[in-house]
């Protein structure tokens, strides 16, 4: 028996001090963090050092679309920023426009036909004439101020770039089978342009940015100041040279010429055609001059329009291509192959 009771208390010792070392190992290891400690069993239990498990990583958040933050600046520095931000701007919006002006670049409008007019100096002449038809007399002073004339007579050409820009249509082209169109296709562009009225001349006028030479302007044009009975004189030229002073009946062609290919037939002031190659129509009403019987003429009156210098089927015959002669008709239905007109303007 009391054997037995030795042997119970050796055994008892021996756990208790088998237990009392594996407390120690474990406080001499430290924290491992992967260690496990002895249960209370009292059977005892070998300590076993696990494999270290590493940690999962943490799932990768999905992204969410968000705005990039800006950084955070100073007071100062935002000042800066924002001062270099508007010049920036503005140096877009400068180069911007100016590449916008050279893409649509803005132009001055032409003019609507070549600048080639020939300015009249102020002064008086003597108009009309004495011994002619009383539709032509009796001759008179007038005193002009200085103003512009066309060189030459308005081609088609010309009136073919007022027509296409205004969308202009001519009298004869509503209510006659001929119109400066058939003309033009028949003889050119540098031919003066016929089968216009008053009223279309006019128009013309007044687009080009000019008018209609009055019936004084354009006698002094042709005639100067000391009286010529033609533009080039007083004698109207033999018929072996008559080809050269203009396109009159003699000439005979029977139809416009180019304008200025007349040289010995020139004004004084270096206007052509102003006898022969086409009628001219001016802007007064065909009115007695100061002097003249009110019923010298049976045309006089406020019904008919003034024009001048003869045309083609004109000649020495008559007087008709004298720089002095009047002719007349209605305004808005005369357009004849032999009427055209040039224009005029006041010193600029």
């Amino acid at each position: 028996m009391k054997k037995l009771i030795f042997v119970a208390i050796l055994l008892l010792v021996m756990v208790m001090v088998a237990a009392c070392g594996g407390s120690s190992g474990g406080d001499a290891g430290g924290d491992t963090g992967g260690g496990e400690q002895a249960g209370s069993s009292n059977t005892p239990t070998p300590v076993v050092l696990a494999t270290p498990t590493p940690k999962p990583a943490p799932p990768t958040p999905t992204a969410r679309p968000t705005a990039t933050p800006a950084p955070l600046v100073s007071a100062e520095e935002e000042e800066t920023t924002d001062a270099a931000t508007e010049e920036t701007a503005a140096e877009g919006e400068a180069a911007g426009g100016e590449a916008a002006e050279e893409e649509t670049p803005t132009e001055p409008a032409p003019a609507p036909i070549p600048e080639d007019m020939v300015e009249i100096s102020a002064g008086p002449f003597m108009m009309g004439q004495d011994g002619s038809k009383p539709k032509n007399g009796p001759g008179h002073e007038v005193d002009l101020p200085a103003y512009e004339i066309d060189r030459f007579e308005v081609t088609n050409d010309e009136f073919a770039r007022f027509v296409n820009e205004a969308g202009f249509v001519t009298y004869a082209e509503q209510n006659s089978t001929k119109n400066w169109r058939d003309a033009a296709e028949a003889k050119g562009g540098n031919h003066p342009v016929v089968y216009v009225t008053w009223d279309d001349a006019k128009a013309y006028c007044e687009w080009a940015g000019k008018r209609l030479p009055t019936e004084a302007e354009w006698e002094k044009a042709a005639r100067g100041e000391d009286g010529r009975v033609y533009p080039w004189g007083n004698d109207y030229p033999a018929e072996a040279e008559v080809d050269q002073f203009g396109n009159f009946y003699e000439t005979g062609l029977r139809s416009t010429f180019p304008v200025g290919a007349f040289e010995k037939g020139v004004s004084p002031y270096g206007v052509y055609d102003m006898s022969g190659n086409v009628r001219e129509w001016v802007e007064d009403y065909f009115l007695p001059y100061p002097g003249a019987a009110e019923d010298a003429d049976p045309f006089f009156g406020e019904e008919n329009r003034v024009n001048r210098g003869g045309g083609w089927f004109d000649g020495e015959e008559g007087e008709l291509v004298t720089t002095y002669n009047r002719n007349a008709g209605p305004p808005g239905t005369s357009a004849n192959d032999d009427i055209g007109f040039r224009c005029a303007r006041d010193a600029q």
